[in-house]
């Protein structure tokens, strides 16, 4: 099993409050159009905290700030690539997005915490730099919620690093295979 998809946290200052300028054209849900042919589920978990759980603040802005542990299963078989987009749905101007990575090799099942995805590309997150932005919801809010989506694709996306989600879930549509989801919730 290959290790790499995680991507650790680029060196950056954390903006204080998730959805600054909402970083996402893209209010829309995280899933895009899927071909005729998907009935595949990916399975998406982490050790760090179960589906519908808290965060641990180890990953988020008043932490390490470090994407957490991840283990991906169920991919078919014709997959070419994986993809993964986390985003709050949330944030206070729209969707906030935390991350975006694409081209991650299919066969990556498990993923320890704050690691880079080898080969990988990555796109801009909503504080305006490249990889893994932790939870940093704005004090005071309700707990956000933090949607993890992995893509399996039959193809590779072709993408500037400059892409947005909305260019990732064009490139996805008619493409995707399988996705599965972690939903985790974190509040200030």
């Amino acid at each position: 099993m290959r290790k790499g998809w995680v991507i650790a946290v680029a060196a950056m200052a954390v903006v204080s409050g998730c959805g600054g300028d909402g970083g996402s054209t893209s209010a829309s849900s995280p899933s895009p159009p899927t071909s005729a042919t998907t009935a595949h589920r990916l399975t998406v978990t982490s050790p760090a905290y179960p589906d519908s759980g808290t965060i641990p603040r180890r990953y988020t802005c008043e932490g390490e700030n470090v994407s957490p542990p991840l283990a991906v299963n169920g991919v078919p078989t014709r997959t070419t690539s994986l993809a993964l987009l986390l985003q709050d749905p949330d944030a206070p101007r729209g969707t906030f997005t935390h991350w975006m990575a694409w081209d991650i090799d299919p066969h990556t099942t498990h993923l320890t915490a704050g690691e880079h995805p080898t080969g990988a590309a990555e796109g801009r997150n909503g504080f305006g730099g490249t990889g893994y932005g932790g939870p940093c919801p704005p004090r005071g809010d309700h707990p956000h919620r933090y949607v993890l989506t992995v893509y399996a694709g039959d193809g590779r996306p072709d993408l500037a690093p400059t892409a947005t989600p909305d260019d990732l879930l064009r490139a996805l549509s008619g493409h995707t295979l399988a996705t599965g989801t972690l939903t985790g919730r974190y509040g200030r």
